[in-house]
């Protein structure tokens, strides 16, 4: 069974980084899309970013845009979340998730990802 394990989380204060992976425990033939996604308490889950099959587009949410950077190495099967400038709103637990398919891209729609890890928490303090 393909499993996604993020990890990274912690507590940090208001402007500091945090850089999140997640590993993919298995390989495929075909490299997935990979996608982060966070949920604040009481809140819906939301897209914070996403990367293409091929490395070569990313797409991001806008109030994470110029703070974080989605990246990946397909040759260790992970992808990385760095988070810098961090603000009390993003404050979440912290999914990863992979979509497969043929050269698939990133997406901002949940129903798009095949697979989702566990999550990591992150706690910004102000």
């Amino acid at each position: 069974q393909v499993r996604l394990v993020e990890s990274g989380g912690g507590l940090v204060q208001a402007g500091s980084s945090l850089r999140l992976s997640c590993t993919v425990s298995r390989r495929f033939s075909n490299n997935p899309a990979m996608g982060w996604f966070r949920q604040a308490p009481g809140k819906e889950r939301e897209f914070v970013a996403g990367i293409n099959w091929n490395d070569e587009s990313e797409l991001y949410k806008d109030s994470v845009k110029g703070r974080f950077t989605i990246s990946r190495d397909n040759a260790e099967n992970t992808v990385t979340l760095q988070m810098n400038n961090l603000k009390p709103e993003d404050t979440a637990v912290y999914y990863c998730a992979a979509h497969y398919g043929t050269q698939p891209i990133a997406s901002d729609g949940e129903h798009e990802y095949d697979l989702w890890g566990q999550g990591t928490q992150v706690t910004v303090s102000s």
